[in-house]
């Protein structure tokens, strides 16, 4: 799958830690920073992700800052985009399953090394479940975007 991962200077160790996970499992990566921890601002790099996910360039994004909360807000600021802040392993991959999700962000002060390899192969594993219900509520989302 080829992947697109950021962060900002307080996910920047973890997202190496990430980076080398996805290689050892064999997916394609963009990773487009940050590239050491200097100071970076998260949404920068959320935008600079999530257009590449537009575009088609990836499949699935991967966010980290500091709590995962402030990259999915900007995340979620552009078109096209779902994003999930997610901590736990079923939160993963459900995101994906009934809401299409397709930007993952975590914490790195909130979780370490080992939780987020969990929770990148589960987000990474699920596929967004083709019951009407689910297809209905994704697309409200989508016209939501459209009011603002």
């Amino acid at each position: 799958m080829q992947i697109v991962i950021g962060s900002d200077h307080a996910g920047y160790h973890l997202k190496e830690s990430v980076v080398n996970f996805l290689r050892e499992l064999g997916h394609d990566l963009v990773d487009i920073g940050s590239f050491n921890p200097d100071p970076v601002d998260f949404p920068d790099i959320a935008r600079s992700l999530c257009q590449k996910i537009r575009s088609g360039e990836g499949e699935r994004g991967l966010l980290i800052c500091g709590t995962g909360v402030g990259a999915v807000i900007a995340a979620n600021k552009i078109k096209g985009i779902r994003a999930a802040v997610c901590h736990d392993v079923h939160s993963a991959h459900q995101a994906v399953e009934h809401d299409d999700v397709n930007v993952m962000c975590i914490g790195a002060q909130i979780v370490g090394a080992w939780l987020a390899r969990d929770l990148v192969q589960s987000f990474l594993d699920a596929r967004f479940v083709q019951d009407d219900d689910f297809i209905r509520r994704v697309e409200k989302l989508a016209q939501l975007e459209e009011e603002n």
